[in-house]
């Protein structure tokens, strides 16, 4: 369960886009979402050695970020 620790003065509207951080956080939704269609081992698989390779040139500096190039 989610609880959401308020501050005295908070809004509603802040109490509710904590709540929606620490939903998205726990991955709920996304893992709803992968489970509404079958993907084979394999496929799965690759996907995580494409996404494995490309983390490692993100570290290693062999590309940019999106989210930091200006």
């Amino acid at each position: 369960m989610l609880v959401v620790q308020l501050k005295e003065g908070d809004t509603l509207e802040k109490a509710l886009k904590k709540f929606k951080k620490k939903f998205e956080k726990t991955g709920v939704v996304k893992e709803l979402r992968e489970r509404q269609k079958f993907t084979k081992k394999s496929v799965r698989r690759r996907q995580q050695k494409i996404r494995a390779v490309y983390v490692n040139k993100l570290h290693t500096g062999v590309i940019e970020s999106k989210k930091f190039s200006k």
